[in-house]
């Protein structure tokens, strides 16, 4: 199933701070991660984006809408789901807030709460497989003899 996130009200529910500088991207990357793992399209919605960095943007499998200051993540993400007509019944919308949740309910759209994805998220970071070392590590001994030949200056 495809997600509509609002950004800032997930945020601090994943252990992130709102008042971060990077907060927005370090939440895109595990929605990044989260969309590999459960083929799942994902749009997610800042709100207070200055004028020159306002706008949206396809970060490898996340779309992120960077939303005008003044403007709020809440009202962009219901103006999708309108645009979406019946195809909205197809998306979840991830929001704790509860007129949003309503709005989203009205327009036929699936409703999760921040608190309750942030566990869905945690709940496939930790079951997604381990990729495996595809090498040994060296030895004291091979790190040592690399380190005489780097000093020596040998080729």
């Amino acid at each position: 199933m495809p997600y509509l996130i609002d950004g800032h009200n997930l945020i601090p529910k994943l252990g992130l701070r709102l008042d971060s500088v990077d907060d927005e991207m370090e939440l895109v990357a595990i929605l990044q991660e989260f969309a590999r793992l459960e083929r799942s399209q994902i749009e997610v919605y800042f709100d207070g984006a200055p004028s020159p960095h306002a706008g949206t943007r396809s970060l490898g499998t996340v779309k992120a809408h960077f939303v005008h200051l003044g403007q709020t993540a809440d009202n962009a993400i219901l103006a999708r789901l309108k645009k979406m007509g019946k195809g909205a019944k197809n998306w979840s919308v991830v929001s704790s807030d509860r007129q949003v949740q309503t709005d989203a309910h009205n327009l036929h759209a699936q409703v999760i709460s921040s608190d309750e994805f942030a566990g869905i998220l945690v709940r496939a970071r930790s079951s997604a497989p381990k990729p495996e070392l595809s090498q040994r590590g060296l030895s004291s001994t091979e790190v040592n003899e690399w380190l005489d030949i780097f000093k020596s200056g040998k080729k």
